[in-house]
């Protein structure tokens, strides 16, 4: 059919809208008109020959080629051209109306850089803390491919992870795993007696292998790493080292002799590296060989000697998971014995499959596991806790800020109303008053700056820190500190700027916008404040409980009248317990000395160390702690024996192969009668088997958290003493103290007197403990004071506006009572939800807190609602305040208010 001859089509009413709005969007003004005449009439004509689909894309097309050659928007011709927000004047306008504001509210501005300057200033304080444990070894080059390794062992009775490694593991992992590129023994470091010309000096010797140098990133000074420790006669010194003992001389080629006084080493300084970092889990004053450790002959091919860490970098194509799957075959080869023990006491297998493993740690995560990083680390918890709590703090802060400034707005709505009348823009208007917000920020920021310098010495010494103020100067710090800024600008000054800005001018300038309706907004801030002072609250009540339920609990020996004396490798600490012995015998005060190789808890020479061996008994291995101890240490520590006796000079085999066990050793050896059973040590080349003659009860070796631990306490001369204990009377403690610090100058003059009290020493195991709660304390107080400080600004500046509607009440007869509960009610629900919010969270998070102890407390009901009966009475007084005050106000006073 001839389309000349088809049926007229329905006309439309024209082109696509949305085609015109492009074209009156993008196109000059000056040619405007004509073009859009001529598009329609080609649509019209298009649309008829064609239909309508066809017209609508012919029209887009021609639209898009009418454009010019660079699309601009259309620049409409204004008369009365506005300047850029930003322009000079506009700028020097915003400052002036910024400080008359807040010169005329005056206590508004005071109540918000108060609460920001304290909020900042613990936020601080917290991400101080925080960045320092996070960047922990993050300065080592290919760090992502450094790895720990740690022995893993689902025995029945409790799940094992420990850092300790056998000393012919590391080789074994070089020589059968290509994946390996290379890898380092690292012994724990000691003090150790360094003498150089006649001069003593206190020094850790981190003994370890010469891959240690290329395996991490500690920069060598002066030597080469591939000769620095290729003789087992070579010492590298860190930087500090090398200027107190050489001073000005170039120590390069020196001799030092390291040791006891009557087994010294001569080695001659092969370098100088740089000191380690403070956030370093690996730390020395210098290195020498593993292979001058006492025992190593002995223990090197031994599998069931656990006495250093390992550490391994494996090669770039490599991975975890890959490297994890080859170790099992490896663990099954050399570790068949342990793996045959554990599936006779029943073991299962874990979620990966295994019984024993050998697993890969993280160098980024290995100052988190305290298990693997030998009960040095700290809790990766507590240090979320901590960023968690810093956030509170601001964001309570922060929510006091938008609240008092979207209440404040109410105030100023007729300002903005003027404004907007008179031509100002919405976003002329958004940035003055996020102008006024970012000043009062900045005001708080650098108030609370100056309030962490002044007040960092006072946190050090409350949470026994050695913080300076370098690390707030590393670029990575900075970051941090600029972004929570920046985040508390934009969102507590841009959204209260943000809702002035889009009042409307007619509503507000016919008083239509006010404060006496609640918002949402307003309503869900005041309600996340509370719940996280009262989630706080909780939190630190319970943790404080927690801290005296373990003080409370017993430690398995009395720690009271106990002086600790710390020997180390300083001297022969057999020699010196002797002579200390001798120069005590005749003095009525002291009623016990004795010496071991372990100290309980943390004394002044910082030192933490565990010595965990296997035993055989029947055929079959058992994991316990052995404790070298002198004798009377039981007679020393008030420990009371169950079964057997204690070790007697009398019986000279007790010096060689008897021992005296805890109760959990007993009982895992499972013999009807322990004592007089006999158990071998595997570490023991000599297959020498040694007689239990004695059983104590559990006491805590390591920590008030862990479980019952097997202790094996032996006499044997293969450790030395590093630690002596004396008992003292009870009326002479600060005397004593003060005898034995001058005894000690002559029983060890070589030696640093760091004598303390051992209960002092066992508190040191509460540490963690109570910085966290007395963190939270403070952060509590903090929180609730802010969230009060918030409500009373806001109470006022809601009471204010209803002022008119209060006196009207009083002349319809309404009671000061009824207006009080008129005016308090809506504050109190909303922190009675605030607490519905906090307590379930409470609970939850401190119940999984708690299952890190082995003796926890169990939360009662009763701090819940402690929690809420203060938080509701602290609110109702915050708020009765203004109350109170209106409604004692003359209603003829109040009738006449705007």
């Amino acid at each position: 059919m001839n389309p000349a001859n088809q049926p007229p089509r329905n006309r439309t009413s024209g082109p696509p809208r949305w085609a015109k709005r492009l074209l009156r969007w993008l196109h000059p003004a000056n040619t405007l008109e004509e073009v859009e005449g001529d598009l329609d009439e080609l649509y019209a004509y298009w649309y008829e020959r064609a239909g309508e689909p066809q017209a609508s894309l012919r029209y887009l097309l021609n639209v898009l080629s009418v454009m010019p050659p660079f699309v601009r928007r259309r620049q409409q011709v204004n008369p009365y051209p506005q300047p850029s927000s930003f322009h000079p004047d506009m700028i020097r306008s915003y400052v002036k109306i910024a400080l008359r504001n807040l010169w005329r509210s005056k206590g508004y501005a005071a109540v918000n850089v108060v609460g920001l300057s304290v909020a900042f200033c613990i936020c601080l304080f917290l991400f101080l803390v925080a960045y320092r444990q996070l960047t922990f070894d993050s300065f080592h080059k290919d760090g992502d491919r450094i790895f720990q390794t740690y022995l893993f062992a689902n025995d029945p009775e409790r799940v094992s992870r420990t850092g300790g490694m056998p000393l012919p593991l590391t080789p074994a992992l070089k020589a059968e795993f290509p994946e390996v590129e290379t890898a380092a023994r690292v012994m724990s470091g000691r003090l150790s007696l360094v003498e150089y010309r006649g001069k003593f000096f206190d020094k850790m010797v981190v003994q370890t292998d010469p891959d240690f140098l290329t395996l991490f990133s500690f920069p060598l000074i002066k030597g080469s790493p591939d000769v620095a420790l290729r003789d087992l006669s070579s010492i590298v010194v860190s930087e500090t080292m090398a200027k107190t003992v050489f001073g000005n001389e170039d120590p390069v080629g020196k001799y030092l002799l390291i040791g006891t006084e009557s087994n010294k080493k001569q080695y001659i300084v092969s370098g100088i590296i740089a000191d380690s970092p403070d956030n370093s889990s690996v730390r020395y004053d210098a290195l020498v060989r593993i292979e001058t450790t006492p025992n190593y002959q002995n223990d090197k091919e031994n599998w069931h000697a656990n006495s250093h860490r390992t550490f391994i970098k494996i090669v770039p194509e490599a991975d975890q998971a890959a490297v994890e799957a080859r170790l099992k075959p490896f663990a099954q080869k050399y570790f068949a014995g342990t793996i045959q023990d554990l599936l006779k006491k029943g073991a299962k297998p874990d979620d990966r499959g295994d019984v024993f493993a050998i697993r890969l740690q993280k160098l980024a995560n290995v100052h988190f596991d305290r298990d693997v990083s030998d009960g040095k680390g700290a809790p990766i918890a507590l240090i979320y806790v901590l960023i968690g709590i810093g956030v509170f703090i601001l964001s309570i802060a922060s929510i006091n800020f938008i609240n008092m400034s979207i209440a404040r707005s109410f105030t100023r709505a007729k300002e903005v109303g003027v404004r907007k009348s008179l031509g100002a823009l919405k976003n002329q208007l958004f940035v003055q008053i996020w102008s006024e917000s970012t000043f009062i920020c900045f005001i708080g920021f650098v108030v609370g700056i100056i309030l962490t310098c002044l007040l960092l010495g006072t946190f050090n010494t409350t949470f026994q820190a050695k913080f300076t103020l370098s690390y707030a100067f590393q670029p990575g710090f900075i970051a941090w500190m600029a972004g929570v800024f920046l985040v508390v600008t934009l969102v507590a000054g841009g959204y209260p700027a943000w809702q002035m800005a889009r009042f409307n001018a007619v509503e507000v300038l016919k008083g239509k916008v006010s404060l006496k309706k609640p918002g949402l907004v307003r309503n869900a801030l005041i309600v996340t404040q509370f719940a996280m002072s009262s989630l706080l609250a909780c939190c630190t009540i319970i943790a404080i409980q927690q801290v005296d339920h373990m003080r409370r609990q017993p430690v398995g020996f009395d720690k009271e009248q106990v002086i600790s004396l710390p020997v180390g490798n300083q001297a022969n600490g057999r020699q010196v317990l002797g002579r200390l012995r001798n120069k005590l015998a005749n003095d009525p005060t002291v009623l016990a000395v004795t010496g071991t190789s372990i100290n309980l808890g943390k004394g002044k020479d910082r030192v933490t160390s565990r010595s965990t061996f296997g035993f055989t008994y029947k055929g079959k291995q058992i994991a316990t702690d052995w404790l070298l101890v002198d004798y009377d240490y039981l007679k020393t520590l008030n420990m009371k024996l169950l079964a057997g006796r204690d070790f007697d000079p009398a019986y000279a085999a007790d010096s060689i192969n008897r021992v005296v066990v805890t109760e959990s050793l007993a009982k895992l050896i499972n013999a009807r009668q322990p004592v007089g059973a006999f158990i071998r040590d595997d570490s023991d080349t000599t297959g020498t088997k040694s007689e239990i003659i004695g059983v104590v009860p559990d006491f805590k070796l390591y920590s008030v958290a862990d479980e019952a631990r097997p202790i094996a306490m032996h006499l044997s001369n293969r450790e030395d003493i590093h630690y002596i204990f004396v008992r003292v009377a009870p009326q002479s403690l600060a005397q004593s103290m003060d005898k034995i610090k001058q005894i000690w100058r002559e029983v060890a003059p070589q030696a640093e007197f760091l004598g303390s009290f051992l209960d002092e020493n066992v508190d040191g195991w509460y540490q963690n403990e109570e910085s966290m709660s007395q963190i939270f304390s403070l952060a509590a107080s903090i929180a609730m004071l802010l969230s009060c400080l918030g409500l009373f600004a806001i109470a006022l500046l809601v009471i204010e506006q209803r002022t008119k509607e209060i006196g009207i009440r009083k002349v319809m007869g309404a009671s000061v009572a009824s207006i009080i509960i008129v005016l308090s009610r809506d504050f109190v629900k909303l922190v009675m939800i605030a607490l519905a919010i906090a307590i379930p969270l409470a609970w939850f998070g401190m119940q999984k807190w708690l299952d890190n102890y082995a003796e926890r407390i169990t939360i009662s009901i009763w701090i819940f609602l402690a929690v809420g009966l203060v938080s509701i009475l602290v609110a109702l007084a915050t708020v009765s305040f203004h109350s109170v005050k209106a409604a004692l106000m003359n209603p003829v006073k109040s009738l006449r208010s705007e």
